[in-house]
């Protein structure tokens, strides 16, 4: 379809770029803003991994190009699955393939590009990560394709999301850890907390969804009993992450006392997050999927890696006192 001028039910989505050139229609392909959700997330797990093997830069640069590649990948593979659909809905109508702004071939090239440097990747950290890449590529792919008969399409995301800091973690330390289930713990956490602000992200569609033949939970149970949903959800996340850090910091107080109060600041603005949604009442949900949601994995984030720093200069300080 090409490009026109919006009507007053079409206005671009949040977290788009204006302009024409290549590197904005890109950025706003694959809504680059949103890597602010996740990847934080994907480094709390390189932190933790910290605490048992040291981190190269090395490393870190190539999870970050990972993850990043691999968001690429999902992204991009969604909107070309989704894009009859996308034309059809006026929230969704000015993405780039339905608007003409960027060929098929030219988005199906991109993902394939993407998939092969996150497998690249996955292969320069460790001979685990690149077994389990093409699982994790998979998985993000399948995703796509829920919607058409699942209602519990938003836990598949979730799923997805959750390698993030997995994937982390095992760059660095190239195992399971142990206690086992504390990646289980983390992957819940993250799985809980994306599927929970999808449920959100759903509710504008949802007569679009019934309308044809799409699948999600505010579709089904409408929007409160959604929102009910998303808040459980949300609660989970809070108590996976307590989890987390009663597992992964063991003997290190200073890292420990941070990372509780990185997750009182999780859950006040969870709280805080869910006050902008109201059944009747989605003229916010902007604000609370898309500032929100960055805020919360951004300030989680600082503060485990402040927990891991204030532990480091307590080290050295035993160190240099026993000399």
């Amino acid at each position: 379809m090409s490009a026109t001028s919006p009507t007053p039910e079409e206005t671009r989505e949040g977290q788009t770029f204006a302009g024409t050139t290549r590197l904005a229609t890109y950025a706003s392909f694959v809504k680059l803003p949103h890597t602010v959700f996740a990847l934080p997330f994907a480094l709390v797990g390189v932190v933790l991994a910290s605490y048992r093997r040291p981190v190269t830069w090395a490393t870190l640069g190539w999870v970050v190009l990972a993850f990043t590649a691999a968001r690429f990948a999902a992204m991009g593979f969604n909107r070309i699955v989704d894009r009859e659909y996308d034309a059809r809905n006026p929230r969704t109508r000015l993405r780039e393939l339905p608007r003409g702004a960027m060929t098929l071939r030219e988005a199906t090239a991109s993902v394939a590009l993407a998939s092969a440097v996150f497998l690249l990747a996955a292969a320069m950290l460790n001979r685990l990560c690149l077994l389990l890449a093409p699982v994790a590529l998979g998985w993000v792919f399948f995703y796509s394709y829920t919607k058409r008969f699942t209602r519990f399409a938003h836990l598949a995301l979730g799923l997805g999301m959750s390698i993030a800091p997995v994937g982390g973690y095992l760059a660095v330390v190239g195992r399971w850890s142990q206690p086992w289930w504390m990646l289980c713990a983390l992957a819940t956490a993250v799985l809980t907390w994306g599927a929970g602000f999808d449920v959100l992200y759903a509710l504008p569609d949802i007569e679009f969804d019934r309308a044809n033949g799409l699948f999600s939970i505010p579709s089904m149970v409408g929007e409160g009993k959604a929102i009910a949903i998303a808040r459980g959800l949300h609660t989970t996340t809070v108590l996976m992450l307590a989890l987390v850090g009663s597992a992964a910091l063991v003997g290190f107080s200073q890292a420990t006392m941070l990372y509780w109060l990185g997750v009182l600041g999780v859950a006040m603005l969870l709280v805080y997050e869910h006050s902008l949604v109201r059944p009747g009442d989605l003229s916010k949900l902007d604000a609370a999927f898309f500032t929100m949601n960055g805020v919360i994995s951004l300030m989680f984030f600082g503060f485990v890696l402040a927990g891991r720093f204030m532990s480091r200069v307590a080290y050295d300080a035993v160190v240099a006192l026993t000399r």
